[in-house]
């Protein structure tokens, strides 16, 4: 099966019809400041929370509308009980569900107003015939009470504009609030750079337009961290032209905001940051283009981390990890596509961050494309294959079973959504299959422990059980801060 992202529709959306939402049951008094490394808690309970996305749902006979999932966290996981499913339809939210909106496409879980509960920013595809506007980026503001469409708008756009494209966060200029990178312009060679605090009507506090094309190449991925130390987040993009990589760049960020003037990077497709040897830079992990070549279908996949320094990301100091590097389970296969998707959080809390890496191409068996996840653990010379773990749908404790084409691992999120310290596996399976409905798509939760994951106690939600449009939503295809490249496997 493939996994693509929606076209731009250039036609306007219908009427307003029903949302299809599952009851939000209950929440806890408001994260005190000892709670205030939490995240994504978008209703500020001290758990850490779960966007997921059916970017390919039809809704309301619109096909490719899209919709998505906000699952809370607690001390017992995540259940249907618990969470909310949000469509364009839903009252509050800016438009309606229309053909090719792909609602939630991207998706960034950060506090964006500064109230210290996290917002959740969702990229759409729809377009806005009164300004002629391509794309958006609607607001959904965290609230005590969870995320609805109360209050949501619509990052204000220029006429003429294409909006949402790229869309990252980070801090690039060190002043404690969320900004945005993303395209909001209509000449493509500018990204805005949108400074945070975000008003309640969608505005930032200052706009920086930035040329990050120097040819007509596309970016294919992004990373932001703090790369150099300094205390202030840095921007990668990553570049691809038709079929060959094309290089990144790195735009140190200052007290003024990202610097205008970049660095040199090496190609890379996905990307995930973390501190992975604890020395107090961000590192950078990628996937890297076999040969340069854009053409992933039948790459087996490799890793390539790139330590951080106090002049950004080494280009000497770096690692190579396959599923060939001792201690790393599996095989290098044809199509495997090992790090189609990567997550860094710290599953065992002991202060290292580890990596998540989708393996979606994986074969189980015989069962072709079924996919995996392995985590790679960090430590003080950062990440290795020692002790890595990996997880299908055929580990002892996983529910359901492995069936072809599934892509387990399709999308991956490491986040502490108990409370304990130590951050859980979300897993997506796009393809998965429910019953008779084709690529309905579902996601699983597996608990971090000091050892590592586990399959204890595992979770897992799809469509049927949240009541929500099931047929090829390909729930789970991207996750809250999962923002990679679209899956490329036929």
């Amino acid at each position: 099966m493939g996994i693509r992202r929606p076209a731009v529709t250039a036609a306007a959306a219908a009427a307003l019809i029903g949302a299809f939402t599952v009851p939000f049951a209950g929440n806890k008094a408001f994260a005190a400041e000892g709670n205030a490394t939490v995240r994504e808690d978008f209703n500020g309970d001290g758990y850490q929370d779960l966007a997921v996305a059916a970017p390919a749902a039809t809704v309301g006979g619109h096909s490719w509308a899209g919709y998505i999932a906000i699952s809370y966290g607690s001390a017992k996981g995540l259940g249907p009980a618990r969470t909310t499913v949000i469509t364009q339809d839903t009252p509050g939210v800016p438009g309606s569900s229309g053909d090719n909106h792909g609602f939630g496409y991207a998706l960034i879980p950060r506090d964006l107003d500064g109230d210290g509960l996290t917002d959740l920013a969702v990229a759409t595809n729809e377009y806005q015939p009164a300004n002629n506007i391509g794309g958006s980026v609607i607001i959904l503001w965290g609230r005590t009470t969870g995320i609805s469409g109360t209050g949501a708008v619509r990052i204000p756009a220029p006429a003429n504009a294409f909006v949402g494209e790229d869309v990252t966060a980070g801090d690039f200029d060190g002043d404690g609030h969320t900004d945005l990178f993303m395209r909001n312009a209509e000449d493509f060679d500018f990204r805005a750079v949108l400074y945070g605090p975000f008003d309640r009507s969608g505005a930032p506090a200052r706009e920086q337009q930035l040329t990050v094309f120097s040819t007509d190449n596309t970016i294919c991925s992004t990373a932001a961290g703090d790369f150099n130390g300094d205390g202030i987040d840095d921007l990668a993009t990553f570049y691809v032209y038709e079929d060959h990589a094309e290089g990144g760049k790195l735009w140190l960020g200052t007290r003024q905001g990202l610097s205008t003037v970049a660095q040199r990077l090496p190609s890379a497709n996905t990307t995930a940051v973390g501190d992975f040897d604890k020395d107090g830079y961000a590192d950078l992990a990628t996937r890297v283009f076999p040969n340069g070549e854009t053409y992933l279908e039948e790459d087996p996949g490799t890793i390539k981390i790139y330590y951080g320094s106090s002049a950004g990301p080494s280009t000497t100091r770096t690692k190579t990890i396959t599923q060939e590097t001792a201690g790393v389970p599996g095989v290098s296969e044809k199509g495997d596509q090992f790090g189609a998707r990567l997550s860094a959080g710290d599953v065992n809390g002991d202060g290292y961050a580890d990596l998540a890496v989708g393996d979606p191409g994986e074969a189980i068996g015989s069962v072709a494309k079924a996919g995996s996840v392995v985590l790679l653990k960090g430590g003080r010379g950062g990440l290795t294959g020692t002790g890595a773990q990996a997880f299908h749908q055929d580990t002892p404790g996983v529910p359901g079973s492995v069936e072809r084409g599934d892509l387990f691992g399709g999308s991956v999120r490491l986040l502490d959504v108990t409370g304990d310290g130590k951050a859980d596996l979300a897993a997506g399976a796009p393809g998965e299959d429910l019953g008779t409905v084709a690529n309905g798509g579902a996601v699983w939760l597996l608990r971090g422990t000091a050892s590592g994951l586990t399959a204890s106690k595992a979770f897992t939600e799809n469509p049927v059980d949240l009541r929500a449009p099931a047929a090829r939503a390909e729930f789970g295809e991207n996750l809250g801060g999962d923002n990679g490249p679209g899956l490329v496997i036929p």
